[in-house]
């Protein structure tokens, strides 16, 4: 047991010095290569890829002072550098940090119990519960439990509704209750009498605009076909371009001039133009000559197509922009039809580029399969998954497993430091290589359920790929861990089998140790370094960038996080963290380092290399939280187990009670939160004296109907209300004033909360978020830019929800220009067919492609 012990405290140490030296090398490439490749590191602040609204000012050059200068950036500079989702994410990670360090001051008594007078283990499980003999120290953790677990919940509860206000104080600002999504309603399994413009008004009050979504599957077929044969012609057309200047370049180098200069056919012949086949076994074309034809009989089909799109039959979905938000959430949280499943599901706040168009023409008896063969896809998948990660799981624990299989023992021949690795870095690599492949199949089980917008297929993603990660990565991998460390000693006495398996199980949590030091030095090391961008950019970039566009789209378009993958990462390294909390206290000082880390690396990568994802307010915030109690859960479930095993019958009481408190708490935070997290309330969209006029809301008589003017709240500007859509008396009558327009108050209890409010001391504050995070102390955490109204074309909210189909265009190809002017006789080549640009593109001396703007 002993050597054990110190074999799997070794690998801990292994698992140390190999991260933190991988770690290092990634921090010292960052640093020495950060201020020379700032399209990789900084590419925000170096160049015009965001707004300028948008853009950081760069951190200073030198090695250290740029972390400090970091570290102290605002929260208005982060959310207006990474979003709501992107701020409501580096809070989750500072969080789990400071629990883990306020949690450390319970090792005052949990480290001398555990050590002292123990069963003599040695290493890291001297420290653990494993370690305890007489059953009365147990005390001990039940009592930390009680207070540790009991200050978890109330901080899950405490960011819970930080979050219910931040969210409603942001969906009343100006630049989200002005804009179209905000009052725009998505009804879906819509009945067959109200898929029509006239009818829907009949069903609400201040009803403006009616989208009903029609598509055409040949409307449809006809334009993928046309976009991915403009593309290749495209392609095509720059490799030409290209080999002509070459050939070009070589006759001038041999003094042998090419007549006609100007004509493609001169450098390359008839017979050796681009070919391409029209089927497996079909004959070869010229694929200009081929595009040329297709493409224009394409445009005539899907002209005639569109002119005739108001008589499509439509899906099972409408949308229907209200007059304002106000409006809007009246609807979406009314029950609105007397039979099942109509008008069912609803959204608000969804923007039409998020739209899965795929998903709006669902029935109701279609969702219901589809979503039910996605969950059992789902749970097949987990149930599989447990065989490559059991394995993973033995390895880590393979020294325990040669006491019988003897033929293992080979292993004691391979030096101490590979060893070390064997059973402690490569299991953990293993197991986050395994989890890589996980994503995208539940991504396409999200779109298979149902899930009709980006947002929701990452909500959807986060919850199963969370329940992988804590049945795979943890409870399979612990329990595997734990029959591996054991198993020689079950096969000598089967009966205490659950006696040998409690006492171990806290042995496993060096693992988890190991694990937790992966993530927090070399995944945050390589986060920094961004070895993925690296080669992406710079290797595949010249390897199959081969157009202005690729080039263009490569250098400008700077990638968002996916939170429905990432949060469940974290939110698992929480559920770990917990679940060992008390039985192996030592977790506590590797889930503080390594959250740390993680933190200072997202937080340079979220506000200085990578843009903002697809706007979500931050609900997989809530979710995270939610997720993360089921650490609380295990650690409890974990320390009732032992102290059954060791008969420790009041520890077992004890323990009982606190699992059944966490439980009720959870059961009451759903009750309370999950319907607010969904909805903007009235009582922040409706204002104090319940006549003035806000953002969200206007009294029933300024009402308009909905073939009057655009209602106010879609046409404000920063100083008051567009005059082309009010005239000057109107004006005068509805104009909001500054402190309206500011943001919608709230009302609670008679309270204003634009009054000055008691400083109270930190500690205070912390145990009254109800008091503390109120409307006027949030507003401070939000950027000026959120006082700006939104600015959306009136043009474009015309046809914003209509299939994208409808309005599609005949996209314009963007080649380079040659010195030959050969680019100039391709455009008029194809003029009348398809439009060809050589603007902002050219080939330099030595025949590369070369941008100087944007695409046309």
């Amino acid at each position: 047991m002993t050597s054990s012990a110190n074999t799997s405290t070794k690998a801990v140490l292994t698992s140390i010095i190999t991260n933190g030296v991988i770690c290092a090398v990634f921090v010292t490439l960052f640093l020495l290569l950060r201020l020379r490749f700032k399209r990789i590191y900084q590419p925000k602040s170096s160049f015009n890829i965001v707004p300028d609204s948008e853009k950081p000012p760069p951190l200073p050059q030198d090695p250290v002072t740029w972390i400090f200068v970091l570290l102290k950036k605002p929260t208005p500079f982060i959310i207006q550098q990474a979003g709501i989702d992107g701020y409501l994410f580096l809070r989750y990670l500072v969080i789990i940090a400071c629990i883990a360090l306020g949690g450390m001051a319970s090792w005052v008594i949990l480290l001398p119990v555990n050590a002292t007078n123990g069963k003599g283990e040695t290493g890291l499980d001297q420290l653990g519960i494993s370690n305890v003999k007489s059953v009365n120290r147990y005390y001990a953790h039940v009592f930390i439990s009680w207070i540790f677990y009991g200050t978890v919940l109330f901080v899950i509860y405490r960011e819970l509704h930080f979050y219910l206000n931040l969210r409603n104080l942001v969906l009343t600002t100006p630049a989200y209750a002005t804009k179209l999504s905000s009052r725009t309603v998505v009804f879906q399994t819509v009945s067959d009498q109200y898929l029509d413009e006239e009818e829907f008004f009949k069903l609400f009050d201040g009803v403006k605009r009616v989208w009903v979504a029609r598509g055409q599957r040949a409307l449809s077929h006809r334009i993928k076909q046309r976009d991915a044969l403009a593309s290749k012609l495209e392609v095509t057309l720059t490799k030409m371009l290209k080999k002509a200047v070459k050939i070009k370049a070589k006759a001038d180098k041999k003094g042998t001039p090419l007549e006609p200069s100007d004509q493609l056919s001169t450098y390359i012949p008839e017979k050796k133009r681009p070919k391409m086949r029209l089927s497996i076994f079909g004959k070869k074309v010229d694929v200009i000559d081929y595009a040329k034809e297709k493409i224009a009989t394409l445009n005539e089909q899907i002209e005639e197509y569109q002119s005739d799109y108001s008589r499509s039959k439509p899906m099972n979905s409408i949308t229907v922009e209200f007059e304002n938000q106000y409006y809007a959430q009246l609807a979406a949280q009314t029950t609105i039809h007397d039979q099942p499943f109509y008008f069912s599901p609803k959204y608000t706040n969804v923007d039409p580029g998020d739209i899965i168009w795929s998903n709006m023409r669902i029935f109701w008896w279609e969702r219901l399969l589809r979503f039910n063969s996605a969950l059992v896809a789902i749970i097949a998948l987990i149930v599989l998954w447990a065989i490559p990660v059991a394995f993973v799981g033995m390895i880590s624990n393979l020294t325990y497993l040669t006491n019988k299989m003897h033929w293992l023992r080979f292993i004691y021949n391979l030096p101490k430091d590979l060893l070390g690795i064997i059973t402690s870095l490569l299991p953990t690599v293993m197991l986050a290589i395994l989890m890589l492949l996980l994503p995208i199949f539940i991504r396409h089980m999200a779109q298979l359920a149902g899930c009709v917008s980006v947002q929701a297929v990452e909500y959807y993603t986060q919850q199963a790929y969370f329940a992988f990660q804590v049945v795979q990565v943890f409870l399979v991998t612990t329990i595997s861990s734990s029959f591996a460390s054991t198993v020689t000693q079950i096969a000598e006495q089967p009966s205490k089998a659950m006696e040998l398996l409690s006492s171990n199980l806290p042995k496993s949590s060096n693992f988890y140790i190991s694990y937790m030091i992966l993530q927090g030095f070399s995944i945050s090391g390589g986060a920094l370094f961004q070895i993925v961008g690296f080669i992406l950019f710079y290797v595949l970039g010249r390897l199959f960038d081969n157009t202005p566009r690729k080039l263009w789209t490569r250098f400008n378009v700077i990638g968002g996080y996916q939170w429905g993958t990432m949060y469940p990462i974290y939110s698992n390294l929480a559920v770990i963290f917990l679940s060992y909390s008390i039985i192996s206290p030592m977790i506590m000082l590797f889930t503080f380092a390594g959250f740390s880390l993680l933190y200072i690396a997202f937080l340079h990568n979220a506000t200085y290399v990578f843009g903002k994802s697809p706007d979500a307010v931050g609900q997989n915030y809530p979710r995270a939280w939610f997720q993360t109690m089921v650490g609380l859960y295990l650690g409890e479930i974990c320390l009732l187990g032992i102290f059954v095993v060791s008969k420790s019958w009041g520890c077992v009481v004890l323990e009982a009670l606190l699992l059944a408190f966490t439980a009720f708490v959870h059961i009451h935070l759903n009750k309370a939160y999950d319907h607010l997290l969904t909805v903007v309330p009235n009582t922040v969209m409706r204002p104090l004296d319940g006549h003035s006029q806000t953002l969200s809301w206007k009294p029933p008589h300024a009402n308009r109907t909905s073939n009057g003017p655009e209602s106010f709240s879609g046409s404000l500007t920063k100083e008051g209300i567009s005059m082309s859509e009010l005239d000057k008396e109107e004006f005068k009558e509805t104009k909001i004033t500054e402190h309206l327009a500011y943001h919608a108050p709230l009302l609670i209890e008679g309270k204003d909360y634009y009054a000055k409010q008691r400083t109270e001391n930190k500690i205070v504050q912390f145990f009254k978020p109800n008091s503390y995070y109120t409307f006027k102390r949030l507003k401070a955490y939000l950027p000026s830019s959120f006082d700006d109204f939104a600015d959306e074309d009136p043009e474009w909210i015309r046809h914003a929800y209509d299939f994208p189909d409808v309005s599609s265009k005949c996209p314009t190809l963007w080649i380079p220009r040659d010195p030959m002017g050969l680019s100039t006789k391709e455009i008029e080549n194809l003029r009348g067919v398809i439009a060809v640009s050589d603007q902002n593109a050219h080939f330099d001396a030595h025949g590369l492609i070369h941008w100087t703007g944007a695409p046309p």
